[in-house]
């Protein structure tokens, strides 16, 4: 599909499932009563937030009608192509959703998850009974998708033995990663209880996924009521950022050393701040042979809007991936961000690493997969 990069193999790095009844059908019967319900906003019928263990969880628009969809793709329309087959976005089509990744250029897409990107419940029995009904939906997506339709794994952080459950199942079952929050409850990921769950990853060869998120209640609400003018940029991407920043200033990679990170759909553009705040800090200028993004192993999603030449001269090319977030219809999204990215004047050395080689190496999938996805 890539004829102009040598026939590599185009990975969207950054695309989601949106979760419908069917995500929760592979709940256990004594969990039926945890199953998340869909009701409708009072001031907009053509909104619908899931209602998980008595309160409005999760994206709160992870269950729009196809009627608001179509309505947020038309506002959106004439800044960037947001629009998707509805039954590719919900996965109740799945060779649709296959062909229409090829129309796009795209070979391969890792999915993750729309639902998580706040805590769920404070309960553990609940937040494992979900986690695991989602991870078993996704293992049957990617069986069917033949090999083009990699995943990272939602994990019940609340328990982490059994995050260490799902984490071996999901590896067995086409998973290329876990999905962490930058926060969860009083916790930043750095902080030792997640140590276990990056062992196992770091043993399994699969990526930490660190999706714009916040599983934290209190600045959630905090950032929601108090501070509303910094909407989804503060609630979300900031924190993201900071995590990114904090490993970085941390040791946790050399903890890990062979342990790869990604930071996803944050967009690139403050990579270049954290590397002069690094470098100031640390006293010293990062030069090509010392590169604190590289060294880590830490890579980041940029989007077609970032000023890619800029942050590539700073960072170097072997630290960002692009996705296109299909399946929402967002600030971040961008269903062509791929055609788009590829018309761009980079050099085709740049755009083959952005676009193959990177999130290959980010999410561990071997030179034989890339093949099979690629015929």
């Amino acid at each position: 599909m890539a004829d102009s990069l040598d026939s590599a193999v185009v990975i969207d790095a950054d695309a989601h499932v949106i979760e419908t009844d069917r995500t929760w059908d592979y709940l256990e019967k004594s969990e039926a009563k945890f199953r998340p319900r869909i009701v409708t906003a009072d001031d907009d019928p053509n909104t619908r937030y899931w209602l998980i263990d008595g309160k409005l969880a999760g994206l709160r628009t992870a269950a729009t009608s196809d009627a608001d969809v179509e309505k947020r793709t038309q506002s959106l329309s004439g800044h960037r192509d947001v629009a998707a087959p509805a039954a590719a976005r919900k996965m109740e089509d799945i060779s649709l959703r296959l062909e229409h990744m090829t129309e796009l250029g795209i070979d391969i897409q890792v999915l993750h998850n729309s639902v998580w990107i706040e805590q769920l419940t404070d309960r553990p029995d609940i937040e494992i009974a979900l986690a695991r009904s989602w991870n078993r939906w996704l293992a049957d997506i990617w069986k069917e998708g033949g090999g083009r339709l990699r995943w990272t794994c939602v994990v019940p952080v609340l328990s982490v033995p059994d995050a260490l459950d799902e984490i071996r199942f999901a590896r067995e079952h086409g998973a290329v990663g876990v999905c962490m929050r930058p926060f969860d409850g009083d916790l930043m990921l750095l902080d030792p209880t997640f140590h276990p769950i990056y062992a196992l990853a770091e043993q399994l060869d699969l990526s930490i996924a660190i999706h714009i998120a916040n599983g934290s209640p209190r600045l959630v609400d905090a950032l929601r009521t108090r501070f509303s003018l910094l909407d989804g940029f503060g609630t979300f991407r900031v924190p993201t950022m900071l995590a990114c920043y904090g490993l970085l200033r941390s040791g946790l990679s050399k903890d890990f050393p062979k342990l790869r990170w990604g930071f996803i759909e944050a967009s690139a553009q403050w990579v270049p701040w954290v590397m002069s705040e690094l470098a100031r800090r640390n006293g010293k200028r990062f030069t090509g042979e010392d590169n604190p993004f590289r060294d880590a192993n830490v890579y980041v999603t940029t989007q077609t809007s970032d000023d890619i030449r800029y942050i590539l001269d700073i960072v170097g090319e072997d630290s960002l991936v692009i996705g296109t977030d299909y399946g929402h219809t967002d600030t971040s999204s961008e269903v062509n961000a791929i055609a788009v990215f590829r018309r761009g004047d980079l050099d085709e050395r740049s755009k083959q690493k952005i676009l193959s080689d990177n999130p290959a190496a980010l999410y561990g999938i071997s030179a034989r997969e890339l093949a099979t996805a690629g015929s």
